[in-house]
């Protein structure tokens, strides 16, 4: 890739503060910048390094305001996050064309239909009566069951597992070792104290436009269907429980775990190594904190969580504060009690 500052302010949408006819060739984070480089300046706890960074230019807010001579040329835009972003698209999509066709050995069933323009790596394999669209990429040693339907341009990477009557559409991106539709975790306590395996006879439904880690497992249904409406971002290691529904739009990062027959609303976002307990309710827009853990329905929208257990984001903050004061409150209030017990 090779663009000027100028081309880059023009495809963004910005307005230049320095020199526009710096040649960019590569993309860098802030602190490890270098000449030729672009970089962009979103959380202001990395602000620092605006003004030692040796990239060629920096992309910012147009409300920021630098509080030392900056060395980098500019580029203003409204968010600069989201200005990064379309960056990184426009690159690329100038990369090389994704590969297409089949390298062997690999193995597609008789009675599986597959669209347009596939790409099979090798040793993958596709069992009976899938339909799979156009443009759908199947990495190496990629797995899809029986019966599994995947839609147009969407990308199965190394090492996935699509088990049985799953049911992925569009513009979908399942990453490396992740396990689509294995078994839910059911199982019936007995009268002698062992455990009957429940048969888990449900699938998975991933809508449009749904990323999923790699390493994460969503569990089939008992009966019915686990269901990731469309848009949903999950991060690596996360654990989706058999009967959960997810609503669009909502992100859940790394090491989290939701429980069977849980129902996430739309547009939440949920921080790492969360866990949220089975057969509650979680509302729109519902924000949980890192390493909260969730037992009860939340049942009012846009309201925001932390803790363990997780409540309301605001006391849970005084909470903390509260506790770390807890030492020097206990020496106050033993000699409150010496001072009384002296009257």
């Amino acid at each position: 890739m090779e663009f000027t500052v100028k081309q880059i302010a023009a495809l963004l949408g910005g307005t230049v503060d320095g020199n526009e006819s710096l040649k960019i060739s590569q993309l860098s984070k802030i602190e490890e910048g270098q000449e030729g480089s672009i970089s962009f300046l979103a959380n202001l706890k990395y602000e620092h390094y605006l003004y030692t960074t040796a990239a060629s230019a920096v992309i910012v807010n147009k409300s920021f305001e630098p509080r030392q001579p900056v060395q980098a040329t500019l580029i203003f835009v409204d968010n600069s996050y989201s200005a990064f972003t379309k960056l990184l698209e426009h690159v690329n999509r100038q990369q090389p064309v994704e590969k297409v066709g089949v390298e062997q050995p690999s193995f597609i069933a008789d009675s599986t239909r597959i669209g347009d323009r596939p790409y099979r790596g090798a040793f993958s394999y596709i069992g009976d009566n899938c339909l799979i669209g156009s443009n759908v990429k199947i990495y190496p040693q990629a797995y899809i069951g029986n019966n599994v339907t995947i839609g147009d341009n969407t990308i199965i990477h190394t090492g996935a597992r699509i088990i049985d009557n799953t049911v992925i559409g569009h513009n979908c991106v399942i990453k490396a070792n992740a396990v689509i539709g294995s078994d839910g975790f059911g199982f019936a306590p007995q009268p002698d104290g062992t455990y009957r395996a429940i048969p888990q006879l449900g699938n998975v439904i991933i809508e449009d436009n749904v990323s999923i880690g790699a390493n994460t497992t969503v569990d089939c249904a008992t009966v019915g269907s686990t269901i990731i409406r469309q848009g949903v971002k999950l991060d690596n290691l996360i654990q989706v429980g058999h009967n959960v529904e997810i609503g669009k739009n909502t992100v859940i990062a790394a090491q989290s775990g939701i429980a069977g027959s849980t129902k996430i609303g739309e547009n939440c976002v949920i921080g790492g190594q969360t866990g949220v307990t089975g057969h509650i309710w979680i509302a729109n827009r519902t924000k949980i904190g890192g390493r909260s853990g969730v037992t009860k329905s939340v049942k009012e929208e846009g309201l925001s969580f932390s803790g363990m257990p997780a409540f309301d984001v605001k006391d849970s903050l005084r909470s903390s504060i509260v506790f770390q004061r807890l030492p020097t409150l206990e020496k106050r209030i033993n000699e409150l009690e010496k001072k009384i017990n002296n009257q």
